[in-house]
């Protein structure tokens, strides 16, 4: 079993000791008295953002996937065509330097949508400053995978008036990050962490089997493993993995199949889980099930992703690989 002693050996930055800290960061974003955005009659959020500034617009994408707001979630460069005056473009870089999401805030000037953006300084800020722009300056926490919950807590706060979710919805999903931090961080190595188990589990290529509404908990642990543990995963939609993805189990390969599943999923999607388990059952393939807890879409979700975020950790120290440093990214950055 993994000791701490091993982790602070190798996690050179001390990067568990923010995600210890993960609950109470997010309590008090979320109650810090920052400005509001009152904007009225937005039907349209874009939400722009890389990396772990983009899980953000994910979370938004499905929380907002059942009310009449209709997300888009930009990834790149352009705008979509579809904004117009009554759109919010939410920009978001954590380290305020994210080449595409600057050229997507550039962009937006030339549309009739409102803005705001978000992020630690840098580029942004002082591109907003010069342009009179909505510009929140949130912390940066550690780095910017590090610092999602900071921000997505922030943005909630600040698009109280905006997004039609129960403040009470909020809270609650607060009071579940600390209920699972009893449960996964770094002060309960034991055979109880779930996360330190999936992560001991995890030694070839995870393939993460997900429910649509989940998506976004597939995504960022695709994220954390690539960055934290430099592994590479897959992640596919259950429903649309019987259609294809399926097939590929039909012979033996060094992916491990990983369920996240929700405990109120759909019924039809219930029962195509059961299916699943029943066919790796039946090829010898082992498996491991995540559930997410009881509660709100974002409760479930900032759970997932705490356990899973914490799973990377404790697989790239497991490993013998510091979490912290992103060489390949920092090749690719500064050669833009």
């Amino acid at each position: 079993m993994l000791k701490i002693d091993d982790i602070k050996s190798i996690d050179s930055q001390n990067m568990i000791g923010v995600y210890d800290r993960w609950p109470q960061i997010a309590s008090d974003n979320f109650s810090t008295n920052f400005s509001k955005i009152d904007i009225k009659n937005i039907d349209h959020i874009v939400f722009a953002g890389m990396g772990g500034s983009g899980t953000i617009g994910d979370i938004f994408s499905s929380m907002l996937s059942k009310t009449d707001i209709h997300v888009t979630v930009v990834k790149g460069y352009l705008l979509p065509k579809t904004v117009n005056d009554r759109t919010l473009i939410v920009c978001t870089s954590i380290s305020g330097n994210t080449k595409e999401t600057l050229s997507v805030l550039e962009n937006s000037r030339k549309t009739q949508a409102k803005l705001a953006s978000f992020s630690s300084g840098g580029a942004m800020e002082e591109f907003c400053k010069k342009n009179n722009l909505e510009h929140f300056k949130i912390k940066q926490e550690h780095s910017p995978r590090a610092s999602l919950f900071g921000f997505l807590y922030s943005t909630l706060n600040i698009l109280e008036e905006i997004i039609p979710m129960d403040k009470n919805d909020i809270d609650k999903s607060i009071n579940a990050l600390y209920e699972i931090q009893k449960l996964i961080d770094s002060n309960n190595l034991n055979e109880k962490n779930e996360a330190l188990n999936l992560a001991e589990w995890i030694k070839e290529i995870p393939m993460v089997y997900h429910p649509w509404g989940l998506q976004s908990a597939a995504i960022r642990f695709k994220n954390s493993m690539q960055e934290n543990a430099k592994k590479h995963v897959m992640y596919e939609d259950i429903i649309e993995m019987c259609h294809n993805g399926i097939v590929s189990w039909e012979k033996p390969s060094n992916v491990q199949p990983i369920l996240i599943q929700g405990k109120d999923d759909h019924f039809k999607t219930i029962e195509r889980w059961n299916i699943v388990k029943e066919f790796f059952m039946k090829k010898g393939i082992e498996y491991k099930e995540i559930f997410s807890p009881n509660g709100s879409i974002l409760a479930k979700l900032v759970c997932l992703i705490y356990m899973l975020d914490m799973t990377a950790i404790y697989n790239a120290v497991i490993a013998g690989i510091d979490p912290s440093p992103v060489d390949s990214i920092d090749f690719v950055k500064e050669r833009l």
